[in-house]
């Protein structure tokens, strides 16, 4: 048997000096992978940073509007109770005749009343209640709930003719719908 190394030919020039420069060199490029390795985990790394605070943003600003509406709109279940006391005050001062007004016994009642009347009103200013227009307008199924139809040549179809019950909106929102008769072509 005899030694291959001894039978083999001699390497080229060079050969020896390749070797050598790719053994150092494949530290090198092992490092280089593990440095593109590592940016790109820190690149996944930046973006779910940027995606959790995206997200804590959103979720703070719709706390904030939670909170903001829950402070506007407060009020709207204790001022759908007080609006029948509103409508009852203002039955009450309709259902008082003329003669009774003038009746001295009467007229400090009647006062009184009235300024109950404007008080209410002068409160649910300030919180922004607002009675709904009805006088002329066109129904707005958003605002208005009709309630039967007036068949007539006065007003044009879908115009309001009459109103049933005040509505009222509590700053943007509907608090209660107003209930209207509504005019429609004559036969």
């Amino acid at each position: 048997m005899t030694d291959q190394n001894e039978n083999a030919a001699p390497a080229p020039e060079g050969v020896e000096e390749l070797r050598e420069a790719t053994a150092e060199a494949a530290p090198e490029v092992a490092g280089q992978d593990r440095l593109r390795e590592l940016e790109g985990e820190l690149e996944e790394a930046r973006k779910a940073v940027l995606y959790a605070q995206a997200e804590t943003q959103n979720v703070r600003r719709r706390a904030e509007k939670e909170a903001a509406d829950a402070r506007t709109y407060a009020a709207t279940a204790f001022a759908r109770d007080i609006l029948s006391v509103a409508d009852n005050l203002v039955r009450a001062l309709a259902a008082i005749p003329q003669e009774l007004r003038d009746d001295e016994k009467m007229k400090g009642l009647v006062t009184g009343l009235e300024a109950t009347s404007r008080e209410l009103d002068s409160v649910f200013s300030r919180h922004g209640i607002s009675k709904i227009v009805t006088d002329g307008a066109t129904l707005d199924p958003n605002r208005h709930q009709a309630m039967f139809e007036v068949p007539t040549g006065d007003h044009a179809p879908g115009t309001i003719v009459q109103e049933v019950q005040a509505g009222y909106m509590i700053r943007d929102r509907l608090l209660r719908p107003a209930l209207v008769g509504v005019a429609k072509a004559a036969d």
